[in-house]
């Protein structure tokens, strides 16, 4: 069952059981009031009765001691005023002395009455409800009972009237209640209607639907946090389709990849294998094997590092700037190939230092296979307000900006000829990417085809000191 007939229908038990209470509680209220107005005039107009009885019982000539029973039988006749009053008298015995024509009370009030209580009762008579009320008399040396009794079936009537009516406007009440109800009830649960849509269309895989806000109360903040929650799931859905794809793409690069160099090496080694080569033929096709080799053993080492960089655990620690500089110096020191100028402002930065040095020569690397030989590659410190500043400088072939963007991915070269001509397969700058990201980093490119490519980033620096600077 839906939650809003739900609500309408728990409103609907709820109103009619408190109407049915109220109204049941406010007639028998009013009957009550009703009843007891009348058994109080009945009570009075007994009390006026037994007046008027004793005063004619005094008045009567007296040839005896005693009230004579045919006396008491004319008293009750006349005081019965012409057939509008049922009364009954009886003597000391109970026994009836006098008695209205209709008078049906019964003897219970009898035993309960006495000189200091006078008793009263409500009786149901054929169609008719009466109030019977008993006193005592005690008047010429005889003690004598006065019942009379009063018609209040007008008081039921009226009770069966209002709960006829009460019956009828509860009825309208709840049938009105009821159109109304619903229509409060489908307002109230527009908003969870609204979420039910946006959840099953999400479901069928529109995770770009958001639920309508529509109300300011806890519904509109219960969809207000639902959106939040369908965008970062449509955000994680991304990320995981975005990585599902790369790794798709890696596994296909990975194997082209590995097909060129293993489709030379075994050529060349089924032509070393199989025929008899001169000298330099056997050289050249030893070369190319080596040279393959090789390309596959780079690949091999930086896809470990890859791995090991993202499941491991890197010791930050503080690491100067100045050591750094001098292990890039002592490694191209020896390289005549190109013109290196390192320059550096002394500082104090928070890193892995081995995985920095990998970044800066990966960033080095990939500088000397964008440019010619004797090209100049700067590599420079600079401290800045956000942090400290590694960047290298290549004034090569530079990059496109369509390319820039796709650079960092695992196998991406711009130019694969000039990179698997110089042992490149691609993973350099994904490597450098990880590492940074450990770093809390990230890898800034900056480039111009034809005029070079400068790449930076920035760690957290401690302090600061006079800075260095080395040409090679």
């Amino acid at each position: 069952m839906r939650f809003s007939l739900k609500l309408l229908l728990w409103t609907v038990i709820v109103l009619a059981l408190a109407l049915g209470i109220s109204g049941f509680y406010f007639v028998n209220y009013v009957f009550e009031t009703s009843i007891n107005r009348e058994t109080g005039q009945a009570m009075e107009e007994s009390q006026i009765l037994r007046f008027a009885f004793e005063t004619a019982a005094l008045n009567v000539p007296a040839k005896y001691d005693v009230l004579a029973d045919h006396t008491i039988e004319e008293i009750g006749h006349s005081l019965e005023n012409g057939g509008s009053r049922r009364l009954r008298i009886l003597d000391e015995q109970k026994q009836v002395l006098y008695k209205s024509t209709g008078f049906e009370g019964d003897d219970l009030l009898l035993s309960q009455t006495d000189e200091t209580v006078n008793t009263w009762q409500v009786i149901h008579g054929g169609e008719h409800y009466y109030v019977q009320t008993c006193m005592r008399v005690d008047v010429l040396n005889r003690v004598l009972y006065l019942e009379t009794m009063r018609d209040v079936t007008e008081v039921f009537r009226e009770r069966a009237l209002g709960f006829l009516v009460y019956r009828r406007a509860t009825g309208i009440m709840l049938v009105f209640g009821t159109f109304i109800m619903h229509g409060i009830a489908s307002w109230l649960t527009r908003p969870i209607r609204l979420l039910t849509r946006a959840t099953r269309r999400m479901a069928e895989g529109e995770y770009d639907y958001r639920a309508k806000k529509v109300s300011e109360d806890e519904l509109g903040q219960l969809t207000l946090d639902f959106n939040r929650m369908a965008n970062a799931l449509e955000e994680n859905i991304g990320k995981l389709e975005q990585e599902i794809q790369d790794r798709e793409d890696f596994v296909a690069a990975f194997a082209h990849e590995l097909k060129t160099p293993l489709t030379a090496i075994i050529g060349y080694a089924d032509m070393l294998r199989s025929h008899r080569l001169d000298e330099e033929k056997s050289f050249l096709s030893a070369n190319y094997i080596y040279t393959e080799g090789k390309r596959l053993e780079a690949m091999s080492f930086r896809l470990l590092e890859i791995m090991v960089t993202r499941h491991g655990e890197p010791e930050f620690q503080m690491v100067s700037a100045d050591k750094l500089f001098q292990y890039l110096y002592s490694m191209y020191a020896t390289n005549r190939t190109m013109k290196f100028r390192l320059r550096h402002d002394k500082g104090m930065v928070w890193a892995e230092p081995n995985l920095i040095k990998s970044v800066l020569m990966n960033l080095i690397d990939n500088a000397c296979k964008a440019s010619d030989g004797g090209s100049v590659i700067e590599v420079r410190g600079i401290r800045l307000k956000t942090g400290y500043q590694f960047s290298v400088k290549d004034f090569g072939v530079g990059i496109l900006k369509e390319e820039q963007e796709k650079i960092t991915k695992a196998f991406y070269m711009v130019d694969k000829s000039r990179s698997r001509s110089r042992n490149g397969a691609g993973l350099g700058l994904a490597l450098c990417t990880e590492i940074l990201t450990l770093h809390g980093s990230r890898l800034e490119i900056d480039s111009e085809p034809g005029k070079g490519t400068c790449m930076s980033f920035v760690l957290p620096e401690f302090f600061e000191r006079e800075g260095g600077e080395r040409e090679l």
